[in-house]
């Protein structure tokens, strides 16, 4: 599979990082992989493509809140249907996110480590 024209219709980028379409190319022939890439080398983008090629959806454990919410605004800004559920979110929002998750309307969810290992959102 080509995947420069995703790259270039979905990111906006006409090429790859040293490593990320190999990458890339594991998760879609749903291959494991431990992906270990310096930061500022695209490890994102490693996720994030093949989560919006794929038919269902996504979950994204980080526990990086700032890093979560850069993510999550820079999905949204290339209409990519992504949102999050962590700590600082009261209970109701994360509710209505994973509702939306649950009900297709999100792609992509991030979650905090606490949030994912907790019965109470």
């Amino acid at each position: 599979m080509d995947l420069k024209p995703v790259l270039k219709e979905k990111f906006g980028f006409s090429d790859f990082r040293p490593g990320q379409e190999e990458i890339i190319k594991f998760l879609l022939d749903k291959r494991h992989i431990l992906a270990v890439l310096s930061t500022g080398a695209g490890k994102s983008l490693c996720y994030q493509l093949p989560a919006i090629l794929f038919s269902g959806r996504t979950v994204v454990v980080s526990p990086l809140i700032a890093l979560m919410n850069d993510q999550i605004a820079h999905l949204r800004s290339l209409k990519i249907p992504a949102d999050k559920v962590h700590s600082h979110c009261n209970f109701r929002q994360n509710q209505a996110t994973l509702n939306s998750f649950i009900n297709g309307e999100t792609k992509i969810l991030y979650m905090s480590p606490e949030k994912l290992m907790t019965e109470r959102i």
